[in-house]
């Protein structure tokens, strides 16, 4: 599904240079639902991003369903991200002023699918979620547990291949995170999909199919 190899990143310029990944290997197969685990500044998210197509690497190559994201162009690349891969982000990144459906409506809207079909399919999207009686809802009207449903339905909502979620239970207190990951795991995994979860919440470490740590911007051989 997913191969990234030799992947390094650094940020900034002389005396504040910092090295945040260096010649990192990684691969993801169908139907896996990977962790990568590691202490604070570690490497994990940038790694994360790299991978997602987000945050250009320094070198090295990622190859998601055979292909090379970063030698494409800027256009190929969004177009090819919004195909392919579902981003949930630490923070949800809902839009306020929207509604829980038109939320989730909007990836298929950026692939220029029609206002109405769009919407039909986000409140699919949202049953499947469990959270068909908030469609019409805004986001400051929801839980943290449903506002990172919405988050996660936004992310499913164009059938990606690979979903990708950073800390997904950093605002959650145990019972609902570990209530989402589940609920990840049984409903939204499968053998057509890759999931990949960035955290450091021990507490959900039963519901990975795999566990690598990082340290230092290195993957650790054997970690977990």
């Amino acid at each position: 599904m997913l191969k990234a190899h030799g992947i390094t990143k650094t940020f900034g310029e002389g005396p504040s240079r910092t090295v945040a990944l260096r010649d990192v290997d990684l691969s993801v197969d169908y139907g896996e639902m990977l962790y990568i685990v590691g202490p604070s500044g570690s490497g994990k998210t940038t790694l994360l991003s790299i991978i997602s197509g987000i945050l250009r690497p320094d070198a090295g190559q990622v190859v998601v369903k055979d292909r090379d994201i970063w030698t494409l162009d800027s256009d190929a690349l969004a177009g090819f991200r919004l195909q392919t891969i579902g981003f949930v982000f630490q923070d949800y990144h809902l839009f306020p002023r929207l509604t829980t459906t038109e939320n989730v409506a909007i990836p298929l809207i950026l692939r220029r699918e029609s206002w109405e079909q769009s919407l039909a399919q986000a409140r699919r999207t949202l049953r499947i979620v469990g959270l068909e009686t908030k469609e019409g809802l805004p986001p400051y009207k929801l839980s943290g547990g449903e506002k990172q449903r919405v988050a996660i339905a936004r992310a499913i909502v164009s059938e990606p291949d690979l979903l990708v979620l950073d800390e997904p239970t950093a605002s959650l207190d145990g019972e609902t995170g570990r209530m989402i990951v589940s609920f990840v795991k049984e409903n939204i995994l499968n053998a057509h999909r890759a999931i990949v979860i960035v955290t450091h919440d021990s507490r959900i470490y039963e519901y990975a199919t795999r566990v690598v740590r990082m340290e230092d911007g290195h993957i650790i051989p054997g970690g977990g």
